[in-house]
């Protein structure tokens, strides 16, 4: 390639890398592929290497990410946020051991620091006598997002430190993957747009306009780096991350101090494969000099330090084919594409189906069925077609008009993704849907009844929806194909055994729009019977803390609704009647105290929240400044160093006790 060549390209190479750093650090939505934009990197770089007289100040090598969000007020950093070179094989760590070992050739092996590589936000912290001042993004390294008020919401950031010290705190912002998994859900069932991964999740949480969004989410941190102008406070980098728990935050578990490249390697082999049994995303490993004064000796490159390298996993990807796309009607009415292929090898399983999410995306991709698509498990979990081949071209799929269950014509409501079948009656996946979800472990939690067992009874006419399962003897289970006498017993055992379950499971059963279980559970701690909730008002509902308009006017919707009623009546009918969730108050002791229960206690953690309830007080599931106590057993985690920062009382075992018997003040 000449030097005019090498321009051209280098120029393609800039705009290309710039696109997708706006489309990953401003939008978080990235539009490629890791492994592809550190293709893209590496290769302008090596062209920059060759031709340094093309080399520019705004070439992407020689920045960190790119211009800043409109949404938030500009910060500007005290000390700048750096890159880090990456490594996508072992001849690079090598490579990049051999290029520090130079600098010290009298020395054995180096000491060096390993850690998981978080896939999430990279954000700022700045704590002014132990107090946090400031919160703030990457942004382009120099300018971030004052973001303070969102940061405050995370659980894992303590907005007061153990010590009154000046510092600064780099660390990640992340979802764990099963929260991402959670909230897809959610997504999915209001007809919102599903997040592709966790760290735009992370990202599109942290960033909301509205901090009450924020604080919504089930958002953490790991912080792994420690900025002091105090020199005596730490002499290695193993030395701040122990600081850092100190302080109060929360540092990877999985960070190793090891000697020499090999074990390095050694730990890159090892978790390959094991960051699959996580519940947060990791792309890699981060290497580091443990010695701080080697760190400032080594310095740093105009974009990333000498002294540390990422090491990137090698792409789960693979190439299949689409064989044809599935639509699948889920129990609120929402059809979803999912793609069925050709079964290939992906992270070590073999994978049949992925999802589209929506036919937004099917858009977006251009894809049909036939065509070969490369796929990936998102989160290392959920498989997801990324993108099809380039060059072929075989239109793209159409969105369906009419049920594929039902044949009714779909609707797409206003603001919202998803295509729906209107037909709640008579559409026989929502009516199998909801009675699967009935039935299932989130709900009723009715042993033996899965979704085999649903289709059987309601193909054979057995049972039409949820109530009908209240009115089938053993004899009629006995009828079904392979169901013997014990197991017909069984299961008619379950079914009876779930009449009297409580508030809190009913109204999760009943697969009302936007009430979930934590939902429920709120409803249910104010309406002691069905009857008192029927007859309430939107008004009524929105005094209660967490219950928002939407999810009011649709629990209001539901039971105005005639077909609802019908269900409902039948259910009553045959002895299917919660029995609330309110316990039995002893007491009034704790009447408006918040409680929050962390570690392990003598006895389940339910035991506990009943006997709060039953003293008049109530729970919650995370930390905040209305908490008023956290009851604490053994290995209590990031919620008790949540309440330590924020000076909430925390009790152990036998100082609740003697708080609700009187035994202590409040």
């Amino acid at each position: 390639m000449d030097f005019f060549d090498a321009k051209k390209r280098i120029d393609e190479l800039k705009d290309i890398i710039r696109e997708n750093n706006e489309a990953y650090y401003v939008f978080d939505n990235p539009k490629i592929t890791d492994f592809e934009y550190d293709e893209l990197f590496r290769e302008l770089k090596k062209l920059e290497e060759l031709y340094p007289l093309l080399i520019t100040p705004d070439s992407p090598t020689q920045k960190v990410g790119d211009k800043i969000s409109q949404g938030f007020k500009e910060y500007k950093h005290k000390y700048r946020l750096f890159s880090l070179d990456n490594s996508n094989n072992y001849d690079d760590l090598y490579k990049w051991y051999d290029r520090v070992k130079k600098e010290y050739p009298n020395e054995g092996d180096l000491e060096l620091v390993v850690e998981l590589k978080i896939d999430g936000l990279s954000c700022a912290l700045t704590y002014e006598n132990g107090n946090l001042k400031i919160g703030a993004t990457r942004g382009n390294g120099v300018i971030g997002e004052n973001i303070t008020e969102n940061i405050s919401a995370v659980s894992d950031i303590p907005l007061k430190l153990t010590s009154d010290v000046n510092i600064d705190v780099r660390g990640e912002v992340y979802m764990p993957v099963s929260s991402f998994e959670r909230l897809n859900e959610e997504n999915i069932e209001k007809g919102q747009r599903e997040f592709a991964n966790p760290r735009n999740a992370a990202a599109g949480s942290l960033r909301q306009l509205d901090a009450n969004i924020t604080k919504q989410r089930d958002l953490h941190f790991f912080a792994y780096t420690l900025i002091s102008e105090n020199k005596d406070l730490f002499k290695t980098h193993f030395e701040a991350l122990k600081l850092l728990k100190d302080f109060g935050f929360n540092t990877n578990p999985n960070c190793t101090l090891v000697k020499g490249i090999d074990k390095v390697i050694e730990l890159c082999k090892y978790w390959e494969t094991e960051r699959f049994n996580l519940d947060y995303a990791t792309d890699g490993m981060v290497i580091k000099i443990n010695d701080i004064t080697k760190q400032n000796e080594l310095g740093f490159t105009s974009r990333a330090p000498k002294w540390a390298t990422a090491f990137k996993f090698p792409p789960e990807e693979v190439w299949t084919k689409l064989k044809n796309i599935e639509l699948s009607v889920g129990k609120t009415g929402i059809v979803t594409p999912v793609a069925n292929l050709e079964p290939v090898l992906l992270s070590g399983s073999i994978v049949k189906r992925a999802s589209l999410h929506n036919f937004d995306e099917i858009q977006r991709l251009k894809i049909n069925e036939g065509n070969e698509v490369l796929i990936k498990k998102a989160a290392e979990i959920i498989p997801k077609v990324i993108k099809k081949r380039e060059e072929e071209d075989m239109g793209i799929y159409a969105p369906p008009e009419i049920c594929p269950s039902c044949h009714t014509p779909l609707i797409k409501k206003d603001g919202e993704v998803a295509l729906y079948c209107p037909n709640t009656m008579n559409c026989p996946a929502q009516i199998k849907g909801r009675i699967i979800y009935w039935a299932s472990k989130e709900a009723m939690d009715i042993d033996g009844v899965g979704e085999s067992l649903i289709d059987k009874l309601y193909d054979s006419g057995l049972i039409k929806d949820v109530a009908d399962l209240y009115n089938i003897s053993i004899n009629d289970l006995m009828m079904l194909d392979l169901i013997k006498e014990k197991s017909a017993d069984n299961i008619f055992s379950a079914i009876q055994m779930s009449k009297t379950p409580t508030m809190t499971k009913f109204l999760t059963a009943l697969s009302i729009k936007y009430i979930g279980k934590e939902t429920a559970d709120l409803i249910a701690a104010e309406f002691d019977t069905l009857e008192a909730l029927k007859n309430a008002a939107v008004e009524d509902l929105i005094k209660i803390d967490g219950i928002g308009d939407k999810a009011a006017k649709s629990i209001v919707d539901f039971f105005n609704n005639e077909y609802n009623k019908e269900i409902l009546n039948k259910l009553s009918n045959y002895g299917v009647i919660p029995k609330g969730s309110a316990v039995k108050k002893v007491s009034n002791i704790l009447e408006g105290k918040t409680f929050v229960i962390t570690g392990t206690l003598s006895q389940p953690r339910n035991v506990f929240e009943e006997k709060i309830k039953q003293y008049g007080g109530k729970t919650s599931s995370s930390v905040s400044k209305k908490t008023s106590y956290v009851l604490a057993g053994e290995n209590p985690g990031s919620k008790f160093d949540k309440a330590s920062s924020l000076g909430v009382i925390i009790l152990n075992e036998e100082e609740f006790n003697s708080l609700i018997e009187g035994r202590i003040d409040e």
